[in-house]
This record gives C-alpha cells, structure tokens and sequence, in this order.
C-alpha cells in the first residue's frame, strides 16, 4: 500500500548539511589505509621479484622505488601501517567495551593520528 504520510516524515541528513564527526573520519581513513597497504604490499613483491629476476631489472625497479615519487608512496605506506596498528588497538578496547563514550572515542582517535605520526616520523630519521 502506499505510503499517505511521506511528507511528514523528517529526511537523512545530506551531505552538504553532514558534519562529519571525528569517529567516522577515521573509520573512513581505517578502510582507505588498509586498502593502501594491500596495494604497497604489491609493490614490495614486485621488488622482490625483480631482486629475483635480473639484475638490471632489479636495478630498474629499484629506481623506481627510491625516487622521490617512490619514496614518497613508501613513506605514506609507513603511516598507513602506523595508522592502521593504532587505530585497530582503538576498535579493540571497543570490542572489550572499554572507551565507548563520545569523548573518549575523539581522544582515542586523535590520540591514534598523533601517535601515527610520530611513528613514521621516529621510522622514516631512524633509517636514514
């Protein structure tokens, strides 16, 4: 049957009248980086492989990996790891229903997007 009273009923919130809470930003990064770090473990096989190859092939994608490009991919891998480890002990004290609360699941957050940082700041001057 049809629905008599659809104007009555309020609509979802759009887009463009969303603030988007700093909750669901994450959850989005979480999902973004996890796909990006499937997409660099392709690369590291790839250099694997061609370790395995050639040595002029090696030496190609080495190149490749170690220009400013590549290393600026390798660098955003690192902080995706980094991210993703922190973010992922965050949803499991959630799972323990432990930090549930609106205020604590922001400081969590912020807390895993400083502490990302800060790894792949700590990982990128230890290594070179």
């Amino acid at each position: 049957m049809a629905d008599v009273n659809r104007g009555n009923r309020p609509l979802s919130p759009h887009l463009s009248i969303y603030r988007p809470q700093i909750t669901s930003v994450l959850s989005i990064i979480h999902r973004i980086t996890g796909v990006g770090m499937s997409l660099s473990a392709v690369l590291i096989v790839w250099w694997f492989l061609a370790a395995a190859t050639s040595p002029e092939y090696f030496e190609f994608v080495d190149g490749l990996l170690t220009s400013w490009l590549g290393l600026l991919v390798l660098v955003a891998s690192l902080w995706a790891f980094w991210f993703h480890f922190f973010n992922g002990i965050r949803h499991l004290r959630w799972d323990a229903g432990v930090g549930l609360g609106l205020s604590a699941s922001a400081r969590t957050g912020w807390i895993a997007v400083i502490l990302s940082v800060a790894m792949t700041v700590l990982c990128v001057i230890l290594t070179v």
